[in-house]
This record gives C-alpha cells, structure tokens and sequence, in this order.
C-alpha cells in the first residue's frame, strides 16, 4: 500500500492570503500547505480521502490517473469542496465513484452538492453513489479488475462534532481531531503508520495542539507518525526538530508504504 499525503494545511491553506509572517514567506517547500486530503494506491485501487479545495491541483500535481472511491471525514468546507473536480475521472469510465460518509456528513452532501446526489439535472453531473456507513465495508475496483479492500471508519471528535478518521490495513488517517474516544484506542493497535492532526502548539477548541498530538501518538504506538492540519504558526524545520522520535511533521507530497494484511 503507498499512501501520499495530498495536503496538510488547516482550512485557510499556508501561505495565508495577505500574510507576510515567517511561514507563509518561507522558501522552505514544506510550509506551502494545500488543504488537507489523501492518496491510497492498493494494488489496483485508487482511494482519495476527502476532496477540499485544493483536489484539482493535488491531482494533477501526483497524476492520479484512477480514483475507485472516495472517503469523507467530515462535512467542513475545506475537505469536500472540491467534490465537482472528479468529473474527469468519468470520460472513459461511466462506473459511478462510490463515496463513504458518515451519516451526519451524508446529510449535508446531499445539501450542498443536490445537484449531484438529488436533482441530477445537470448534463455535466458527476456520477458519484452516496453511501451511509456506520461500520466497516469493502471498497471493490470501478475498472473491472480482481482488486477490493477492506476499509475500517474510526470514530473521533472534531470539537463536538463526531467524524470518522479511517483504518485501511496497517495504514490510520485521523484528521481534525480534539479526541478519540476509548473504544477508538482499541483500533489503532500495530500501524505502521499514523497520520494524525497536530494545529499548532497553542490550544485550540476544535483540534488536538501539539502536545495533545504527542500524547495520543504515543499512546498509540504507530511505527511512524504524521502530524497534518498544521497552520502557519509553524515552521516546519524548526518544529519538526522538536518532535520526539518517530513522529514527524507531514508535508504535501510526502509518500510512504504499509502494510495491508498481517501477513504482508
């Protein structure tokens, strides 16, 4: 399984528009931050973990050629807006694009985007299929090939809103998160990887700072760990060096490998 990290900024992006501080003027590509959103290569699937503003560009940026679903976290704007974007996936392959969310975050796709999950009126549409879930389910491929995986929603918090993080293999994606309930812990055992919100060092209401990331992070266990979601209150050279071992600060663009099985 590889994985690339689309994005890793909060919902303004980095650099910040009119903004002049230290990060958003930093020559150092790791501190331009599109908004936040996943790649999940398996073989012959194509996963993409939510579609913010950012997608077309993130995609064309990696050539992803192929997408066979999508994976919402949560309904906030910065990580569905880009919903339209998938069109082009639909010129050579009518299949429609599976996508998964919780209920709470179906309700306000199908709000928001009602031309495409109600109304289908308009020619151009994307053919995408909304599906509620509230437990784990298997994503197959759209392109006719003998490839599926399981996929594992993990419950957190996002302030007082509940959002699922994902769990495919030994690979865990948890963005916008201020806390993971006890029965979430019990999911998170023996990854290889963890990519986990970290906003920035001060407190925040909504999202886990950086000590509050550490502590899960550890607690967790993952053999590496990736904070996103960061704002421009961080530099990445100097914040990362302050981390302890095996966490890091994700940047975009940044590609790794899992495992998808135990037995992998």
């Amino acid at each position: 399984m590889r994985v690339t990290l689309l994005g890793t900024g909060t919902s303004t992006g980095v650099p910040v528009i009119g903004c002049p501080c230290p990060v958003c003027s930093s020559g150092d590509p790791r501190d331009t931050r599109t908004r936040c959103a996943c790649h999940v290569e398996l073989g012959d699937l194509s996963l993409i973990i939510d579609t913010g503003p950012d997608f077309r560009r993130q995609a064309l940026r990696e050539g992803i050629e192929r997408v066979d679903a999508v994976l919402f976290t949560h309904h906030h704007f910065d990580h569905v807006v880009g919903l339209d974007d998938l069109r082009p996936y639909f010129f050579r392959n009518r299949t429609p694009i599976p996508c998964y969310a919780r209920p709470n975050t179906a309700t306000v796709l199908r709000r928001m985007f009602r031309y495409i999950f109600c109304d289908g009126s308009y020619p151009g549409v994307p053919l995408l299929s909304l599906h509620e879930i509230d437990g784990p389910f298997t994503v197959d491929s759209r392109y006719g090939r003998e490839a599926h995986t399981e996929v594992l929603p993990v419950e957190v918090f996002h302030g007082d809103l509940p959002m699922y993080g994902y769990r495919i293999g030994h690979f865990a994606y948890l963005t916008d998160t201020s806390r993971i309930p006890e029965s979430s812990y019990d999911l998170l055992h023996d990854l290889d990887v963890l990519v986990l919100d970290a906003l920035r060092p001060d407190t925040h209401p909504t999202h886990f700072n950086f000590e509050e990331a550490v502590a899960s992070a550890q607690r967790i266990g993952a053999r590496q760990t990736y904070f996103i979601h960061m704002t421009h209150n961080v530099l990445h050279a100097d914040a990362n060096e302050q981390l302890p071992d095996g966490i890091d600060l994700g940047y975009d663009g940044l590609a790794f490998d899992c495992r998808i099985a135990q037995d992998d």
